[in-house]
């Protein structure tokens, strides 16, 4: 079956020019990343948007032309439309229009495999497909039965009214809300033992995944295409000197994320909210990369988290292998000149370049706000040696004449109490 990717460039981003023939590449990119075969892809500038069409009335007679040309079934617009603009192209063209919510949320639908994330994407569909029930949807008539989102009569949600729509929201909302409280037990269980958190975010396609894999040796799916992985995570993570943390792989962001997947995914993205460490994985060698730490910011900061504030964010520019000695050596001159509360590491996930030193990084990043103490504890107190390990890290522990001599690390938050209890004593380096 031939379908038609058509790619509409809307004004410019105010403080980040983005490239036009990557944010066409982009665009392709999805629409493949759910199998679709690409008949043409055309960049259609727009210098004032119609209320009842998007694109003008020249535009929209030329791409007539193709879909007719090609046979196209279907066209998919890289931007918000309303239910009318959508439903006027659709007229017009005589094919099923997606615009670029729409073709995320069908790719979000297909990559989902946990209950979590497959409630959160029938949350953020149903919420976009409220807003698409506009009169009658007789138009659809002639085209065919399909998949996901993209199907026509037959399908239950573009059948259902709003009053069973909201009924199914309320239902999933009250799922989502149980799947949270699922979330924060198995996070307080993490807490007691107590693990850090150190979670991926990035671009999508940006190497997350492959990142992920190498620091854990882990096997999630790594793959050349845009949101490979969805369902978030959690692996540990052994650093240099012995220590662990638990490593969170999210879903990747992207440009003009629709509002009601930032929304809906808010409940996956809570690892990202309470990790110690957040490390910005850059796709250093993508034409677009400043653009897309940008849009990454972007999405942070709606979850509640400034870049700008603190130092909990570590950038990592990754995919170095695909740069020459030369260009290597003036990323290298870049990074040390940035400001020491924003460093950047560069990496190659690829192929295990500057891992180490990443490595060491985070250990020393997660080290400098805990306290290292040394205490001994009678070995028949169970129930102190208990506590200690759930509540600081074990660095040491040596059984000598009846009492455990010990060396643990903990929060500023916990130092008075394994002082007071247990008359340790700051660790002294030797």
């Amino acid at each position: 079956m031939r379908r038609r990717r058509g790619d509409t460039e809307t004004q410019t981003d105010q403080h980040v020019i983005r490239n036009t023939e990557a944010r066409l590449e982009e665009a392709v990119g999805l629409a493949r990343a759910i199998d679709l075969t690409i008949a043409d892809a055309l960049i259609a500038p727009v210098t004032q948007i119609r209320p009842a069409t998007y694109l003008g009335k020249g535009k929209v007679e030329e791409i007539v032309g193709l879909i007719s040309g090609h046979d196209i079934e279907l066209v998919v617009m890289d931007c918000a439309l309303s239910p009318i603009q959508q439903r006027n192209l659709e007229k017009a063209w005589n094919a099923k229009v997606l615009d670029r919510t729409g073709l995320i949320l069908e790719i979000f639908g297909r990559r989902a495999k946990t209950k979590e994330g497959a409630l959160q994407v029938e949350l953020a569909h149903l919420n976009y497909q409220r807003s698409r029930l506009v009169r009658s949807w007789t138009h659809l008539e002639r085209q065919r039965g399909g998949f996901g989102f993209m199907g026509g009569p037959g399908e239950t949600q573009i059948e259902a009214d709003r009053r069973l729509i909201g009924e199914r929201i309320t239902r999933l909302e009250n799922e989502i809300k149980k799947v949270q409280g699922t979330r924060r037990l198995h996070r307080a269980g993490r807490q007691r033992v107590p693990y850090r958190v150190v979670a991926l975010v990035g671009y999508t396609n940006a190497g997350k995944s492959t990142l992920f894999n190498r620091l854990t040796r882990a096997d999630v799916q790594a793959a050349d295409m845009l949101f490979a992985t969805l369902d978030p995570t959690l692996r540990a993570l052994s650093l240099p000197h012995g220590g662990k943390a638990m490593l969170s792989d999210t879903v990747g962001f992207i440009s003009n994320l629709p509002t009601q997947l930032v929304a809906a995914f808010r409940a996956t993205l809570e690892e990202v909210l309470e990790a110690d460490i957040i490390l910005h994985v850059r796709d250093i060698s993508h034409e677009d990369t400043e653009a897309q730490q940008r849009d990454v910011e972007t999405v942070l900061r709606q979850l509640g988290i400034d870049p700008d504030v603190g130092q909990r964010i570590l950038e990592v520019w990754n995919k170095i292998d695909r740069f020459d000695q030369d260009a290597r050596e003036n990323l290298k001159n870049i990074a040390a000149r940035r400001p020491t509360e924003r460093p950047c590491f560069l990496v190659s996930a690829q192929t295990g370049e500057g891992i180490e030193e990443l490595l060491s990084a985070i250990e020393q990043r997660l080290a400098s706000t805990r306290i290292t103490l040394d205490l001994s504890i009678d070995a028949a107190d169970g129930a102190g040696v208990s506590w200690l390990h759930r509540n600081s890290e074990v660095l040491n522990k040596q059984l000598r004449d009846g009492r455990f001599d010990m060396t643990v690390r903990v929060d500023e938050t916990k130092r008075d109490i394994v002082i007071d209890r247990f008359d340790a004593v700051p660790h002294m380096v030797s």
